[in-house]
């Protein structure tokens, strides 16, 4: 009986899930990785907040980036410097979902959003390829794209001749709970 109690319940949770029109998360994972000659690093935050309606195809991802960290207090200090974080806390990318999803069944499906990406005052228009997989708990979303520091008037720092990049690599992850419309 416990068992059977549980199933239902699972079963009942993915429903409710997949009949849902509207998504959202607070808790969702932001992460970059960076190249300098002869080094690698990364960076994060749990941060990302973000909200996908199916109903309509709107999709609104943003960060506080002074929530990012790299592990090593001067680089993070640094960072937030280049990015300029009192003047431009956020980034934030406002679009649509332009290709299909069916959010009927449990298999992760490839998706792609398109609109504007803005970080450092400069919005540009994007499109980003991911996947979004319904789950019992909601709709886990896993993207991932290149950002040029360039496109964004964002100035590589650099410590003599060693600079960081042109591009970085972006990646999220976030489990997107349904929420009433």
């Amino acid at each position: 009986m416990k068992k059977l109690t549980t199933t239902l319940i699972i079963i009942f949770g993915f429903i409710s899930a997949a009949s849902a029109q509207s998504y959202m998360t607070e808790e969702g994972t932001a992460i970059f990785h960076s190249r300098v000659p002869l080094h690698t690093f990364s960076g994060n935050s749990e941060n990302l907040t973000g909200l996908i309606n199916l109903s309509n195809n709107k999709v609104d991802f943003y960060i506080d980036l002074t929530t990012l960290e790299t592990g090593i207090e001067k680089r993070d200090r640094d960072m937030k410097e280049t990015l300029e974080t009192k003047k431009y806390p956020f980034a934030e990318f406002f679009g649509e979902l332009v290709s299909d999803f069916n959010p009927d069944t449990t298999a992760e499906q490839p998706v792609k959003v398109k609109g504007d990406f803005k970080i450092h005052g400069v919005s540009r228009e994007v499109t980003i390829e991911g996947t979004l997989q319904m789950k019992p708990e909601g709709l886990l979303v896993k993207a991932s794209w290149i950002l040029r520091l360039e496109d964004y008037d964002i100035v590589p720092p650099s410590l003599l001749f060693v600079k960081v990049d042109q591009e970085q690599e972006i990646e999220i992850e976030a489990l997107l709970k349904p929420v009433d419309d």
